[in-house]
Formats: C-alpha cells, structure tokens, sequence
C-alpha cells in the first residue's frame, strides 16, 4: 500500500506565509513515510470546504517545481492536469522538466478538464465534452510520442506538431508514470487502459461504483491485450480529522485496499498543520501499511 497527500487548499497559511508554510508542510511529508504528493490543476478554488472560487489558489505546475527543488523522496503530481489549459507539447515539456529537476520523481496527471466557470472566466475555451475526450486521447498519443524519442510530425485532429524534440528526456523509464484521472467507463477507463499506467478513482464514490468501475476497466484491458496489474489503482479520499477519528480513517482506507486500490491518496478537510501531520506519520500510515 502506498500513501499520498493531495494539498487542496492552503490553510492555514496567508499569501504572505504560504512560501514558508509549504516549504515546512511539504518536507515534512517528504521525511514522513509519505510516497507521494499531489496539487490541484485548478486557477479558482472550486466551492464547498474547499473555499469560493475567489480563494487562494497557486498554479499547480510552478507549485511542483517548488516542490521538487525542496523534497528528495516523495513523487510529485498534478491530480490532475486539465488536457484544455495548456498546449499538449509544452505540458510534455513542463513533466520532463519536472522529471528531471526531481532526479525521476514525477507522475504525468491528465484528465479532460470539467470546471467549465474558472476556464470560461480567464478567458479561456471550453470545448464540449466529446472534444475535450479527443484532445485528453491526443496528448496521451502526443506523451507517447514526444517520450519515445521519434521527431517525426505528430498529426491528430485537434494538434499537429511538425518535429516534437524533447531534450532532455525525462530520467522516469520508459517516462513518467501516466497517471488519468476520472471513472468514466466509456472513454476514461479505456484510455488508462490503452494509454496508462495509473487510474485515480473518487474515493467518496458508493462502493459498488467503485467495485463496477475496476472491473470495467479490467474488461478494457482483457479487450486490449493490456494485463489489468500493470495499472496502479490510486483513489483520492478525504481525510475529515476534525470529525472521525484514525481509526476510522484507516478502517476505510483498509476496505478500499480490500477492493483493490493500491494508492491511496489523502487530502484533509481541516487545517494542514504539523498536529494534523503527525496524526498521519505516526497513526494511520502505520496503520494502513502494517
């Protein structure tokens, strides 16, 4: 079992802190058993206890090259990346680079955007939801592409890239784990299937949803020759500590480790401070990979 921790929000710090309080926050979890470390892709924060849309939200991209320059074990990753924000070839650019500068520590997150207010309020476009299926397939093909070290054009429907160098290529072999997130089980379970090398489920999904949507994408890879174990099953869930205890967070994290997830990656509906931290070090990845 491995252990994640997604940082959503950043309370409690202010802008004035925030360098200071994610530096602090951040190599605690490189030194606490953690495995892995996640930011949102998000330009507006997305409501409910994560805060309005008007709270504070820093670019996730810049935000992990932060983080690889002041952590040294932990695997870093946008969960995930929006395919409609950036140009496909430049994104591949930014993982390499990420790559490279954590010594072969990053996860490539993709999935097919949905915040539709945040994209169409800076300006941006937001193509209808078949669009947006084929522009996240072409920069899965696009990964595999530039990744593999062939120059020659890459032409799909939406981008066509005339000589897609990469150099330096990521230190990750073959690359940078892909990691898709969504549960569709149309078109996102077969492109994890097709393309991946990691699925990441919503843990707060019934658990006959999750149960169906493994064995859906189990039935992809059977159909595409592709054996099912070689996808890393990851589940974002919710930490709330301010009203459940450990245990009860780690009796839950047993049952989707009984289901078959093998990552699963936390975020925490309270403040992240070393109180809550420790609670994490010392109690429940502990508990969970014991």
């Amino acid at each position: 079992m491995r252990i994640g921790l997604q940082i959503p929000h950043f309370r409690p710090s202010t802008p004035e802190t925030m360098r200071s309080w994610l530096k602090e926050t951040v190599q605690m979890v490189d030194q606490g058993g953690f495995d892995s470390l996640w930011v949102m892709d998000h330009f507006f924060q997305l409501g409910t206890w994560l805060g309005k849309p008007e709270t504070e939200m820093i670019e996730g991209y810049t935000t992990l090259g932060f983080f690889a320059g002041i952590t040294e074990r932990v695997k870093i990753g946008l969960l995930v990346g929006g395919v409609i924000y950036r140009h496909p070839a430049v994104v591949i650019k930014m993982v390499s680079t990420l790559d490279v500068l954590s010594g072969g520590r990053s996860y490539f997150g993709i999935g097919a955007a949905w915040y539709q207010h945040e994209t169409e309020s800076l300006g941006m476009r937001f193509p209808a939801t078949k669009e947006r299926f084929e522009q996240l397939e072409e920069i899965l093909q696009i990964a595999k592409h530039m990744w593999s070290g062939d120059t020659s054009a890459y032409e799909g429907k939406h981008f066509k890239l005339p000589y897609p160098v990469n150099n330096p290529q990521p230190l990750s072999k073959p690359h940078p784990p892909i990691l898709i997130g969504g549960m569709g089980p149309k078109k996102t379970l077969r492109f994890v299937a097709k393309y991946g090398d990691a699925c990441n489920f919503f843990g707060r999904s019934e658990v006959e949803v999750l149960k169906e949507r493994l064995e859906i994408l189990k039935q992809h890879c059977e159909d595409l020759g592709r054996p099912y174990e070689e996808i890393e099953k990851t589940v974002l869930q919710t930490a709330d500590l301010e009203g459940n205890s450990t245990q009860d967070v780690i009796a839950n994290g047993k049952m989707l480790q009984e289901l078959g997830f093998e990552h699963i990656i936390f975020n925490v509906k309270g403040e992240y401070t070393p109180e809550t931290l420790k609670l994490f070090t010392e109690e429940i990845i502990p508990g969970l990979k014991g």
